[in-house]
């Protein structure tokens, strides 16, 4: 985190602070010292003040998961969508079994605390599920799932992630998530054309 500037740690500290505590509970305050950065410089980087920097934050959150995506396929030796689902899945139950289960998603919370209240927060919320459908879909898509199912199987996939994530929290166990896996892999895989 040190290499990126004060406003870069900000955003990534925002991102951790709300996946684990919510929008609500996370204080400008509280980001600035997370982030190592001075207090004056949270009005000098968003002067759109909380609302503008967990905007960004969600933004942040979004690209990072769409990111994670050529990641989790280059582990895999033999890429299929029952094997990407179980690699974004992984992400989740090593997390949980290594440091608990404070943690979750940055952009379901804030979709949570905002939706209703913050419209510019829900719409970066929804840009961010965006940023990551996308390029689950394309993935799939290179897989040789038909285009027309593409997008819905990468919504799938993603909310129930998310739904199993809520679970895996309430419940402080990872079994949402294995179950997930084993139940929605093979429907994935079967999604393939065959050649």
């Amino acid at each position: 985190m040190s290499e990126r500037g004060p406003r870069e740690r900000m955003v990534f500290s925002a991102a951790q602070l709300i996946r684990r505590d919510g929008v609500a509970s996370t204080g400008m305050r509280e980001v600035a010292a997370h982030a190592g950065a001075p207090r004056g410089s949270l009005q000098h980087y968003f002067p759109g003040g909380k609302e503008q920097l967990v905007n960004e934050a969600v933004a942040w959150a979004g690209r990072y998961a769409g990111n994670r995506v050529a990641r989790f396929l280059a582990a895999l030796p033999e890429p299929t969508p029952g094997g990407l689902f179980a690699e974004m899945v992984r992400q989740w139950t090593d997390e949980y079994e290594r440091a608990g289960f404070a943690g979750g998603c940055p952009v379901a919370a804030a979709t949570v605390d905002c939706a209703e209240s913050t419209a510019s927060t829900r719409e970066a919320a929804a840009a961010a599920f965006a940023a990551w459908t996308e390029p689950v879909a394309r993935a799939l898509a290179d897989m040789g799932v038909p285009e027309e199912r593409t997008t819905a199987l990468a919504t799938l996939m993603i909310s129930t992630l998310e739904g199993a994530l809520l679970i895996a929290r309430a419940e402080q166990d990872v079994r949402a998530l294995t179950t997930a896996v084993r139940e929605l892999a093979p429907l994935l895989d079967a999604a393939v054309r065959t050649r």
